[in-house]
């Protein structure tokens, strides 16, 4: 009994591998999300606000449906692994562009998405490169993700206009001063305090296994 428990879920563990295939359908949805990016800056700079907030919505809303279908069909691929979080940054950081230069979003919160972004891919290229690590993406930073593009896409859409709490007068501190801003703000300092957090998670996750791995080639 013990030993087809074993052989079923070696099984299992198989059909997760990731494979070399480039053509999936997780992949599919992926390359089309990626080819809405320039669409949806080209509505925004030209004054489309509704469709722009549409289209960077369906790009958005679609980050879980290419992942949850690889798993259920077991088509997992090698190329999907670097193609989905690297879709959600170039979508991250397409939104806080368009954002920026429509003047909706103060620059510090430009670059402290920017930076994060850039850590990420590239620290996470480096790993895969000089030891073949791979961090996995864990359950809050996808929370954190969904909360960027729901106030990106608040902060698109620029309606309903609310009050300002009035606490400061900071003109680079939208919510808290008295201006009139975006629901959306709100979602994005919520998602900038999260993603923050799940960083340092990832980085220490990292260290450590650079530390095991450098452990296993000595020992090698």
């Amino acid at each position: 009994m013990a030993k087809t428990r074993g052989k079923a879920k070696d099984r299992r563990n198989a059909a997760e591998e990731a494979s070399n295939r480039i053509f999936t359908v997780p992949n599919v949805i992926s390359a089309i999300r990626l080819c809405l990016v320039p669409v949806f800056l080209v509505l925004l700079l030209h004054g489309y606000d509704l469709m722009a907030t549409f289209l960077y919505a369906l790009a958005a809303g679609t980050d879980w449906i290419d992942g949850q279908i690889a798993r259920r069909t077991h088509t997992v691929s090698k190329l999907g692994q670097l193609l989905d979080p690297a879709v959600d940054r170039i979508l991250m950081i397409a939104g806080v562009a368009g954002l920026f230069v429509v003047g909706r979003l103060p620059l510090w919160i430009i670059l402290v998405v920017l930076l994060r972004d850039l850590l990420l891919l590239v620290g996470g290229a480096l790993l895969i490169k000089a030891y073949r690590i791979r961090v996995a993406v864990v359950f809050p930073g996808k929370v954190a993700t969904t909360l960027l593009f729901v106030g990106f896409a608040g902060l698109l859409l620029n309606w309903p206009l609310l009050g300002g709490l009035g606490v400061c007068d900071a003109s680079w501190l939208p919510g808290f001063n008295a201006d009139s801003v975006s629901w959306g703000i709100w979602f994005v300092y919520a998602g900038l305090v999260l993603a923050l957090a799940t960083t340092m998670y990832y980085v220490s996750v990292a260290l450590a296994k650079v530390r095991a791995a450098r452990r296993e080639g000595e020992e090698g």
